[in-house]
């Protein structure tokens, strides 16, 4: 896997795939990484049998990229920051840009940030985006989620926040860097009236963290709602989300 200096130096990780046309650029879930939130799924594959160059970042913190354990370097949209970096080092003049979870929150604030982007699809997000800008904290907190990663006893951990605890935990992840992550990282302050460009939402129809996608679907002009099969860990994995993203994707690949 190739890496590159971001805008403050930080080493990230990221793996692409041949294709034709418009490429995708993939920004995976909090704790996860290229290959647990989109190859493993299948998603790659899908994309690359419809023909798709493909990008996939591995954030910081995450997966192969450098893992800083201070809050500092996480906060002021370093994720956001880090997308345009890596289109600057790649010379690409537009992608499509597909992100899940913590992933779909630094898609919204890289679409906002950058002309580049002509094309965005989310999942794993709902009205938490409308009424908090991010993480929805009517399910889990960011503090609640740094807790469960520097929990000695994981058995003890609420049903809100065990499942990161577990991801993280099953990638063999930084769990320091992952704390650091939830801390330091704002929820953005994102205007989805100024999104135009064409938005797909996929949401899963038994995530919490995706509850009422309809209202986060009203919010951006011609976004367009498909709820797929699974919560918020399950539904990136059901057949249905590759091939609703990549009919998607190839239908406004112009």
């Amino acid at each position: 896997m190739p890496t590159f200096a971001s805008f403050d130096g930080l080493q990230l990780s990221y793996t692409a795939w041949e294709g034709e046309g418009r490429p995708v650029l993939l920004q995976h879930g909090f704790a996860a990484d290229t290959n647990a939130n989109w190859i493993a799924p299948g998603v790659v594959d899908t994309l690359q049998d419809a023909g798709l160059p493909v990008i996939s970042l591995d954030a910081r913190g995450h997966g192969r990229s450098a893992k800083p354990h201070d809050d500092a370097s996480y906060g002021d949209d370093a994720m956001v920051r880090d997308v345009s970096a890596l289109l600057d080092e790649l010379n690409l003049d537009e992608v499509s840009m597909v992100g899940y979870s913590m992933g779909a929150m630094i898609a919204l604030g890289a679409v906002a940030a950058d002309p580049r982007i002509r094309c965005l699809a989310i999942g794993g997000v709902g009205s938490g985006i409308v009424d908090f800008g991010g993480v929805d904290t009517r399910v889990v907190t960011p503090e609640a989620i740094s807790e469960a990663l520097l929990a000695s006893d994981p058995s003890t951990l609420p049903p809100s926040s065990a499942p990161f605890r577990a991801l993280a935990d099953a990638l063999r992840a930084d769990r320091i860097a992952l704390a650091a992550v939830a801390r330091g990282t704002a929820n953005p302050k994102l205007d989805l009236t100024a999104i135009a460009v064409p938005t797909l939402i996929l949401a899963g129809d038994t995530d919490p963290l995706a509850a009422e996608p309809e209202r986060l679907a009203a919010a951006i002009a011609g976004a367009r709602l498909v709820r797929v099969p699974g919560d918020h860990m399950a539904a990136v994995m059901h057949p249905a989300f590759g091939s609703t993203l990549a009919a998607f994707l190839t239908s406004h690949d112009l």
